[in-house]
């Protein structure tokens, strides 16, 4: 699967407007990533609703090459998919919601092998997963529900490692974070609510580097996002609303590589795409 959605992926890390710093340092230590400059060119999405209600999405790459989401509704609520890769490939979703109103997943790859994600609610309506890869390790997910209502974390990975994440809610009412892994090193997310509104972060990595992110609200509602890495680089999103309701973002990256995601809606309401990258 993970080879016929990299494009996609990628893709949607433009429209989500992820921030590589941020991700680096909320995934890995806070410390310097490596900077990939990519390729320059313009990949579009086209989405649909159908009769169902479901969302089917067409991605068109650089070269040409599409890869097809398509998505149904089955008679519990839930939503499968048949995703088709740009080299024909296909793998399925298959959604299945429980007794206990919680969805479960089984994807199955072009080659035939499938990965299982098995949810199940507990007594203080937190959601456990126990997650099956395709060769067969299992990850389990235990959450638990703290006093403030924050939900707490304990990941057990395929190999037997251990990690914790402690979510504690402040007075401002924003969810600060600390993750310590199995060799016990900790990454601190220290979450802010601006006088606009707009939630700050400061992020400690686990070697003790430290990333920023500076969210401010414009007077169109729409947040803008500024990035400062432990190197002191600086990634810029920033966002504007169109006539139609729909935000586009201008992303300048560390190194000064631009990406443009310009977003439409369609006559059926859904959000098409179209994102140039500027190395």
């Amino acid at each position: 699967m993970k080879r016929y959605l990299g494009f996609a992926a990628a893709c949607l890390t433009a429209l989500a407007a992820v921030v590589p710093v941020a991700v680096q340092a909320e995934g890995g230590d806070g410390h310097k990533a490596k900077n990939k400059q990519g390729h320059g060119g313009t990949a579009t999405f086209h989405r649909s609703r159908g009769a169902d209600g479901a969302v089917d999405r067409t991605v068109t790459g650089p070269a040409g090459r599409t890869q097809i989401i398509d998505r149904s509704k089955g008679a519990d609520g839930a939503t499968d998919a048949t995703i088709t890769g740009r080299k024909g490939g296909t793998t399925t979703v298959d959604r299945s919601k429980g007794a206990d109103g919680v969805t479960d997943r089984v994807v199955t790859g072009p080659r035939g092998r499938t990965q299982t994600i098995d949810r199940s609610k507990g007594a203080d309506g937190a959601v456990d997963s126990t997650i099956t890869g395709r060769k067969g390790g299992t990850t389990t997910v235990d959450r638990s529900k703290g006093a403030d209502g924050a939900i707490d974390s304990a990941i057990t990975g395929r190999k037997g490692g251990t990690t914790t994440v402690d979510r504690s809610k402040g007075a401002d009412g924003v969810t600060d974070r600390v993750v310590t892994g199995p060799a016990g090193r900790t990454q601190t997310i220290d979450r802010s609510k601006g006088a606009d509104g707009a939630i700050d972060s400061t992020i400690t990595g686990r070697k003790g580097g430290t990333t920023t992110v500076d969210r401010s609200k414009g007077a169109d509602g729409v947040t803008d996002r500024v990035v400062t890495g432990p190197a002191g680089r600086t990634q810029t999103i920033d966002r504007s609303k169109g006539a139609d309701g729909a935000v586009d973002s201008t992303i300048t990256g560390r190194a000064g590589a631009t990406t443009a995601v310009d977003r439409s809606r369609n006559a059926d309401g859904m959000i098409d795409a179209t994102i140039t990258r500027k190395p």
